[in-house]
């Protein structure tokens, strides 16, 4: 329940899901246009990718818990701080940048530690459960920063955003947030209890071939993804669909992406993690290659989008899981910290790219054939990772 909730108040689902009610107030209020809006996720992206190589070493440091505290609390100073907006749009993009930096304890890796720490042999369903606390960020979180911003102006989305952090996930987090066993069976802080892990140290894990396969096949994957989650809607429309008919072909990828991540998650408990991956992975390429044709019937369309969305559910799920099977939880933190620092870069940079491509030719077909060709070569590198390797059971998680 704790990291259920814990992920879907992270600062990079809530802002990045609740942005499209901010565009307009914000231009209306300020008079910045929407390609200067958009920008403002280019630097929440960059404040993360910073974000998500310091916090691993500072729940080292410090402890995780104590670190998630502090987090929460100048996090929501963070969102009140933003209330206090200039005319300059660089104030929306120092804000962006900072607070991905001040809440760094939050974030997404924190909570997929913490279920790692707490489960073994569900892990991955556990995984797929906890991450499945983005969809409540898609169901709830824009309609309440739309409801606020109807009834004051746009300050309030923030301060909605302040109060959940400091009114829910705080208490939340004061009472059930704690390492499997850790205070009974050692009466030490978590963070002293975090170096008994077993696992591979950090400078292991980065000379590691493995961790850098695992992180080139997952940023293809992950930057195909993202080409086809921004590109299929208007890409429906250039075909002459209508608007309606494209949003509901799209549908089927957000159907897809919970059911993807609950069965796949279900799947890497029970056989070998790396096919389980490469298989999911490489079924946006059966989408793609139904895209490339000329078909504007719904329901192969609708299929195109299933695949996509299939995969999309459970590429951070597979991410959390491999490296936590593959190297351990001893350095989980700052490795999956790298990791995502990594795939955050390769979300970034994949827009610029489509949309050069767009450019150059005119149509979605080179961007189509670039997200084949890395739905394919990104889930065959998964294949060479070989058997999961088998570390000491740790002095405290559960096996659950």
């Amino acid at each position: 329940m704790l990291s259920v909730v814990g992920v879907a108040i992270s600062i990079n689902a809530a802002l990045l899901y609740g942005f499209g009610t901010l565009v307009v107030p914000l231009e209306q209020a300020f008079g910045w246009n929407k390609s200067e809006l958009q920008a403002a996720i280019t630097f929440l992206f960059g404040g993360a990718v910073v974000s998500l190589q310091l916090v691993g070493w500072f729940n080292l440091r410090f402890g995780m818990k104590r670190m998630t505290v502090i987090s929460l609390v100048l996090l929501s100073l963070g969102y009140l701080g933003t209330t206090q907006l200039s005319g300059s749009v660089w104030s929306l993009y120092l804000a962006f940048a900072i607070l991905p930096l001040i809440g760094m304890g939050a974030l997404a890796v924190t909570w997929t530690q913490l279920l790692s720490l707490w489960y073994d042999r569900n892990r991955g369903l556990a995984l797929a459960i906890g991450l499945s606390g983005t969809g409540l960020t898609a169901a709830i979180i824009p309609r309440l920063m739309s409801w606020g911003i109807e009834q004051w102006d746009w300050r309030a989305a923030f301060i909605i955003l302040a109060l959940l952090n400091l009114l829910v996930l705080l208490p939340l987090t004061l009472l059930w947030f704690k390492l499997a066993g850790s205070a009974d069976k050692h009466g030490q802080d978590d963070a002293s209890a975090l170096l008994e892990l077993p696992g591979l140290s950090f400078r292991e894990g980065m000379s590691s071939t493995k961790f850098w396969t695992c992180n080139l096949a997952l940023a293809l994957v992950i930057s195909s993804i993202v080409g086809m989650v921004t590109s299929t809607v208007p890409m429906l429309q250039a075909r002459g669909l209508s608007a309606a008919e494209a949003n509901q072909i799209f549908s089927g990828f957000g159907i897809a992406l919970i059911f993807g991540r609950m069965l796949i998650g279900y799947l890497l408990d029970r056989l070998w993690p790396p096919a389980v991956a490469a298989f999911s992975l490489a079924l946006p390429a059966i989408g793609c290659l139904i895209y490339l044709g000329s078909t504007i019937e719904f329901g192969p369309l609708l299929l195109a989008a299933v695949l996509v969305g299939f995969g999309a559910g459970a590429e951070f799920d597979i991410a959390a899981f491999l490296v936590a099977r593959y190297f351990g939880l001893r350095e989980y933190g700052r490795l999956f910290g790298v990791h995502q620092g990594l795939n955050t870069v390769a979300s970034a940079i994949a827009p610029l790219l489509f949309a050069l491509l767009l450019s150059r030719t005119g149509t979605y077909s080179a961007m189509l054939v670039y997200c084949l060709a890395c739905s394919l070569v990104g889930p065959l590198l998964l294949l060479t990772l070989g058997r999961v390797p088998r570390f000491a059971s740790t002095p405290f998680a559960a096996h659950s």
